[in-house]
């Protein structure tokens, strides 16, 4: 999707360190911007809150890859110094070591700085659905563990109410029985009009098989499914489900690329 840009406003410097504007491009009127174009200026304006010698959460996606990779060239540059990532997913871990950023663990920093990821939906409470990447624990568990959670989207990701979009909430589950778990999860929303559906991927539509060897039932909802915490509570209880993909009360800065520039907003 392109997506006509008159007027850039407030981004300029991130769309140039980025690559998308030049200094005599700024003035064009006619720009052009891909939605990709608008995660990485949304990406490298988030990565201005990191500062050498932080801790670091390092998310997982199309959006979150652009921070990643900005961090990496940050620290080769020698602008950024005593740096540790702790990565919420393999494919994360391999490209944070493919561009220089050290990585550690939970168990040995407990406490990160500041974590910095994408978000499937964000509502008007910056309450948020993650996961539809596949990587919602281990998300959760980093993000969960962050004194400042930064989060960067473009505007096609903001909604109404959590499952507005129509897109999967996910909700990831032990392989065990996964049919008597999805069931269950159908059940409990079904005056949302919820259909509970097995991820799959490939040809032979296997089933698809998280980094902690887990299986991922995808919701849909025609309704609001009402109070976020209820709901949240009531999947947790259910044997078999291991955590879901919403994220509440966890960002404390989302960071919106669109049509007329960046928009910030803090909880």
């Amino acid at each position: 999707m392109a997506i006509p840009c008159p007027h850039f406003i407030a981004s300029e410097k991130a769309a140039m360190e980025a690559g998308i504007l030049s200094p005599s491009s700024s003035s064009q009127p006619s720009l052009i911007l891909t939605q990709d174009d608008l995660k990485k200026i949304a990406a490298y304006k988030a990565v201005e809150y990191v500062e050498s010698g932080m801790v670091l959460g390092l998310g997982t996606g199309s959006t979150a890859k652009h921070a990643v990779a900005r961090i990496g060239e940050l620290i080769q540059q020698g602008k950024l110094k005593d740096i540790i990532g702790i990565p919420t997913s393999k494919m994360t871990h391999e490209q944070a070591l493919s561009v220089g950023i050290p990585l550690s663990d939970l168990d040995s920093y407990p406490v990160v700085d500041l974590a910095i990821d994408g978000a499937d939906e964000v509502d008007p409470c910056l309450n948020l659905v993650k996961g539809r990447g596949g990587s919602l624990l281990r998300e959760k568990m980093v993000e969960g563990a962050c004194k400042k959670f930064v989060v960067i989207v473009d505007e096609s990701k903001l909604v109404n109410h959590i499952g507005g979009s129509g897109l999967a909430m996910p909700v990831e589950v032990i392989q065990f029985c996964w049919k008597f778990t999805a069931s269950k999860l159908q059940k409990l929303f079904q005056e949302s009009g919820c259909e509970a559906k097995l991820r799959t991927f490939g040809e032979k539509k296997e089933p698809f098989v998280t980094d902690n060897k887990n299986y991922i039932i995808d919701l849909y909802f025609k309704k609001s499914i009402g109070d976020l915490k209820v709901a949240s509570d009531a999947i947790l209880n259910l044997a078999g489900v291991v955590e879901h993909g919403m994220f509440l009360d966890m960002a404390t800065t989302v960071i919106i690329a669109g049509e007329l520039g960046l928009t910030v907003k803090n909880k």
